[in-house]
């Protein structure tokens, strides 16, 4: 027997506030029952674990020892923009000039997570490599 991951559970101070980031980042919906102060909801993924926010007392303070690492279908650099557009901030930019690499932002509560090369980095490198 084994077990399945049933959601990916992320302390917070504000659930409904949080989760409703995490909707706009992934395009997977919000709990339908989610209302502002609710002390957990959770965005529902169709296939895979869903992201569950459950509101704490305590503050993030150090940085996270699990994170999320999102693929694009788009480019990475456009993601990363479009998420810093939703409230993320940068943390540490990992892109190398080959473009390989990733970077690092964190969400409106700090919570650290990565964006790697996209669909469209990954067609582009294939494509430069098989041209030369």
């Amino acid at each position: 027997m084994t077990s399945v991951v049933q959601n990916m559970a992320i302390d917070c101070a504000d659930a409904y506030a949080l989760a409703r980031f995490w909707s706009e980042v992934t395009g997977f919906p919000l709990d339908p029952d989610a209302r502002p102060g609710d002390l957990e909801t959770q965005v529902t993924a169709p296939e895979g674990p869903h992201l569950y926010f459950n509101q704490v007392p305590e503050p993030k303070t150090v940085k996270n020892r699990v994170h999320l690492c999102l693929r694009p279908r788009t480019s990475r650099d456009e993601e990363a923009a479009r998420l810093m557009g939703l409230g993320a901030t940068l943390v540490n930019d990992l892109r190398k000039p080959d473009g390989s690499g990733w970077v690092v932002l964190a969400d409106p509560e700090g919570n650290e997570f990565c964006v790697l090369r996209g669909d469209a980095d990954r067609a582009a490198a294939t494509v430069a490599a098989t041209a030369t």
